[in-house]
């Protein structure tokens, strides 16, 4: 990777001159925090021909838990022309009835599964239709939204038993996926990215005083001058939002 300083004000400007400006970005996740403001990011940026943002409530409406969902989606995406530039930024980290797990006996089944079927089920079902659908050669970048916590050698206080472990799981398919693409792609890159703790509504029932966060506009500019450093070398990777590797 390129060593390029992030920038914490969202407000300098984004350069993205790695990616060939002819080419489509698309965020899915896009109402959400991060999400939003790649979109946001993007658009300002002026750089690729189309920004294609994916939720819940777009034009044609996203469900990780709907994968034929995630096929139109990536079909649209490819319609608009050669998709240079994808970054999941969906993600479950907690609700009212699902609290992060303190403990082994707060273990559930359900809450389990539920954790996986939004962190790391859904998202392998959205590679397995887009990346396909990265062009052959040339950079081109799918991106997901893991988590410093799901990191295992970092692991150091326990505890987030589900958010953990799926985030986990999800690395592993990146890393997985990873290798299928060079076989197909070799200048695509493939990685799993921790955005560090942004101020979001994700984030927001656990943020404590003096916790420094980044505001979704500053985490959106430091994610893409990361992603705009990779190199083919990186895929398979986990960075944070520095550009720093992040270990498994």
């Amino acid at each position: 990777m390129q060593k390029i300083p992030p920038s914490r004000d969202p407000h300098a400007g984004i350069r993205l001159t790695s990616f060939d400006p002819d080419g489509v970005a698309v965020i899915f996740g896009a109402s959400g925090g991060i999400g939003a403001a790649l979109v946001s990011a993007l658009g300002a940026a002026n750089h690729f021909k189309t920004v294609i943002g994916f939720s819940r409530g777009s034009a044609i409406p996203v469900d990780l838990a709907d994968e034929a969902s995630l096929e139109r989606a990536a079909k649209t995406a490819a319609a608009a022309g050669t998709i240079r530039l994808v970054v999941d930024a969906t993600g479950f980290l907690s609700d009212p009835g699902q609290p992060p797990e303190k403990t082994w006996r707060d273990l559930e089944a359900k809450k389990l599964a539920h954790a996986f079927a939004i962190n790391a089920i859904g998202p392998a079902l959205l590679m397995k239709h887009v990346l396909p659908r990265l062009p052959r050669s040339g950079k081109a970048v799918f991106a997901t939204l893991s988590a410093r916590v799901g990191s295992i050698g970092d692991n150091r206080l326990g505890g987030w038993y589900a958010y953990r472990a799926s985030k986990a799981a999800l690395n592993q398919f990146v890393r997985t996926a990873s290798i299928e693409l060079a076989r197909r792609a070799p200048e695509a890159v493939c990685v799993a990215l921790h955005p560090g703790t942004v101020d979001t509504s994700l984030s927001a029932p656990f943020a404590k005083q003096g916790l420094s966060l980044h505001t979704p506009a500053a985490a959106a500019a430091d994610l893409l001058t990361v992603l705009d450093g990779l190199e083919a070398g990186d895929n398979g990777g986990f960075f944070d939002w520095r550009g720093d590797q992040v270990p498994w």
